[in-house]
């Protein structure tokens, strides 16, 4: 570890405020009238642009609407929206009053908004004109008391675009303590239904105080741009937790993803900081880089999973920027990521943020030596930890020996970097050999003929289970056996030779949640059920 590094570690300290909330910070950028919050564009071209005072106006209008219809501190508030300005006004709103707003992806079907409105027992729900539809199959199994659509009208819903002008644009805000909740954020989902996480307001200052510093290292007189959208966690991590914190201007794109427009997008708006998915880069990295004029671009960030050095060595040459990789949970803010100054190293998290102080932990609880894998675990009295999850356990029950335990695997080495090894339900235990799927994916991106691959256990007779990687081509390949030789080879050259996949299946995408996350126990589940298959034929 450098010098600086280790000093910013000894001298970071947490002095959480004890009232807090993102809706005041706003409200002070909203002084400067210059100031634009959000550059918007959606796929037909129409722009629009939102300054801080008007998103205090317009929150202030909202706030004063949830009241006008009996809404108060506390009750839960569903907002199923897609990248819209206004998700920013009935959010910063919501807050305002003391609501706790419920984020929902626009892609959910019925039955998921029946879930999280009996779930969360919700006063209100807030939707895109689209969405009301499933909202309306399940309304009267729901104990959600009003219904405010955004883009339209319907019959039985209030009009927010009629509704709100109605209201003062001064607002007598409800005082929030920073451990007041704030958020219930659902996970995604990956085994089992989703589980609402709390988060209280002191979420968003933990945020702004690693995330945007160490992390984005974001700028108020910039323009940037997180494409992720608002219904998860991710959306509070960057386009509330860095962004509006930290009084910059940010890009909203309400489209699909398109690997050519996205670039396009950067490049007509100046872009000058960059939050993506894996999958986007890797797309990205598949065009004509050099053709786009990125010249005000100045980071690259990444979250989700590690990329590829062939991804990272691409942008380089395009652009002569590195991708910084960052780590964090639903249920936590960020932990682990690459800083300016340091040497960003291919697959690796980066370094512990100051103040994470986290440790990786042994299954009897113990502190694993320098290079082992051991899970990735959290101190308690982190700030940016949730409350607990809604109907379920609080942190003080969640927590074992004071320490929250994350489920995934890392190793570090002797440099202080962080590398992830997978979930510690994934970890394939196949002859005696215990391994980590991550690190047979992150070997089988790197050949040029892989865009994506997953990796189980697939049962085996002899060996208990087998490696069994799922691999996505890059356009220009066709799947063939000589193909699947080159790979094993591969994978063998690059980590050792007993954990390469003994069967790999080309698929045309991953199945994944609705938050991008590959659900790996789909996976397994259809290995398991294709081999009891297969060996009862053979038994016939």
């Amino acid at each position: 570890m450098t010098d600086e590094y280790e000093d910013m570690i000894k001298n970071f300290k947490w002095d959480v405020p004890e009232y807090y909330s993102i809706a005041d910070v706003v409200d002070t950028h909203a002084e400067d009238r210059t100031k634009i919050a959000v550059y918007w564009e959606d796929a037909e071209g129409k722009k629009e642009k939102m300054a801080y005072w008007e998103l205090r106006d317009e929150s202030n209008r909202f706030g004063n609407m949830l009241r006008s219809l009996g809404m108060a501190k506390g009750d839960r508030i569903m907002v199923i929206l897609p990248r819209l300005l206004e998700v920013f006004v009935c959010q910063i709103g919501s807050f305002k009053i003391g609501g706790i707003v419920v984020p929902c992806p626009d892609m959910l079907r019925a039955k998921d908004i029946e879930y999280r409105a009996n779930d969360c027992q919700a006063k209100a729900i807030i939707a895109s004109i689209a969405s009301t539809e499933d909202v309306d199959k399940v309304r009267d199994r729901i104990p959600v008391e009003h219904f405010i659509v955004i883009g339209g009208e319907k019959d039985g819903w209030i009009s927010y675009e009629k509704e709100i002008t109605q209201h003062s644009r001064y607002l007598e805000k409800e005082k929030i303590k920073s451990a007041d909740i704030m958020t219930i954020n659902y996970t995604s989902g990956t085994t089992g239904d989703p589980k609402g996480v709390m988060r209280n307001h002191r979420w968003i200052y933990a945020l702004s105080r690693t995330n945007a510093v160490y992390w984005w290292n974001a700028q108020p007189d910039e323009l940037l741009w997180a494409t992720t959208s608002p219904g998860w966690a991710k959306w509070f991590w960057s386009p509330i937790g860095v962004e509006l914190a930290a009084g910059a201007s940010q890009l909203m794109y309400n489209g699909r993803f398109n690997p050519t427009k996205f670039l396009e997008l950067m490049e007509r708006y100046r872009v000058n900081r960059l939050c993506a998915t894996p999958t986007e880069y890797r797309l990205w990295a598949q065009e004509d880089l050099e053709s786009y004029d990125l010249r005000d671009m100045k980071k690259f960030l990444s979250a989700g999973e590690a990329l590829n050095r062939e991804v990272i060595d691409r942008f380089y040459r395009a652009y002569g920027l590195k991708i910084y990789d960052g780590y964090g949970q639903t249920e936590t803010s960020g932990l682990v990521c690459n800083y300016d100054g340091i040497e960003i190293r291919p697959g690796s998290m980066g370094k512990p943020m100051p103040g994470a102080n986290i440790q990786l932990l042994d299954e009897d609880g113990n502190p694993v030596e320098q290079g082992e894998v051991g899970q990735i675990a959290v101190p308690g009295d982190h700030p940016g930890l949730m409350a607990g999850y809604w109907n379920g356990k609080t942190l003080e029950e969640i927590l074992v020996n004071g320490w929250y335990l994350t489920g995934d695997l890392a190793r570090m080495d002797e440099d202080g970097y962080i590398w992830f090894e997978g979930r510690a339900d994934d970890v394939i235990k196949a002859s005696g050999y215990r391994i980590g799927p991550f690190e047979v994916e992150d070997a089988l991106v790197k050949h040029p003929a892989v865009m994506e691959a997953a990796v189980v256990s697939s049962p085996d007779k002899i060996r208990g289970n087998i490696v069994k990687a799922f691999v996505v081509l890059a356009r220009e390949y066709e799947p063939s056996e000589q193909l699947v030789k080159e790979l094993q080879n591969f994978v063998k050259e690059e980590t050792a030779p007993y954990k390469y996949p003994r069967e790999i299946e080309f698929i045309d995408e991953l199945p994944k949640t609705i938050s991008g996350k590959i659900r790996r126990v789909e996976l397994r589940a259809r290995e398991r059920q294709r081999k009891m298959e297969l060996w009862a034929q053979e038994g016939n």
